[in-house]
């Protein structure tokens, strides 16, 4: 398990020189469109882990709904984000193919930050990140979620912050990760106060 400081930290994910985490390209001028919350986002969830279960057995270590669509009540881009861990990303052979076979797409790999890989589902649109079991990242998603749960003035402010940024980003013509920068500044604000309320800063 990573310690409260390597919880807390933030890395950035800036690939070495040369290096691209892009297996499929993303493409420019797709509208970043963020909804009012759905209820049938849970069960959705609960549909896409029950086939992650099902075709990756005993290789799922664990797997959890993250991201804004796991939060009721908060606005979201209407896209399930899963963090899927298991024992040893770079050992795609475990596990990539099984995905694959179920209709999950590797579109990234970045090996320099967590060893994560990204995949896309649809039927529901899925977002599938994988990560080792000494990740960081699954912990301070899962921290930031269950803040959002509690916090409602947290929730609405985050979801005033995407809103704004998919309209800035959408009229820029943006890529979804140019949509996530716009919005960092209030992210960073929350998570200090989400770590805060974890016991992960005095």
């Amino acid at each position: 398990m990573p310690t409260p400081e390597q919880i807390i930290a933030v890395l950035e994910d800036t690939p070495p020189p040369g290096l691209s985490p892009w297996v499929v390209a993303p493409e420019r001028g797709v509208p970043v469109t963020v909804v009012a919350p759905d209820p049938t986002w849970p069960e959705q969830y609960r549909q896409v882990a029950a086939r992650i279960r099902d075709v990756l057995g005993a290789r799922v270590l664990r797997v959890d709904h993250v991201g804004s669509t796991a939060v009721p009540g908060l606005a979201a881009k209407p896209v399930i984000d899963v963090d899927l861990t298991v024992a040893r990303p770079e050992r795609e052979a475990d596990w990539l193919p099984a995905l694959h076979a179920a209709g999950f797409e590797l579109r990234v790999r970045e090996p320099w930050w967590h060893e994560h890989r990204m995949l896309r589902g649809s039927d529901p649109a899925v977002n599938l990140h994988v990560f080792g079991p000494d990740s960081p990242e699954t912990y301070k998603h899962l921290v930031l979620r269950d803040h959002l749960r509690r916090d409602e003035a947290d929730r609405l402010l985050y979801a005033e912050a995407k809103r704004s940024a998919a309209t800035e980003s959408t009229a820029a013509g943006e890529l979804v990760m140019e949509y996530n920068a716009r919005k960092e500044p209030v992210l960073r604000e929350i998570l200090g106060r989400a770590f805060t309320a974890a016991g992960l800063l005095p």
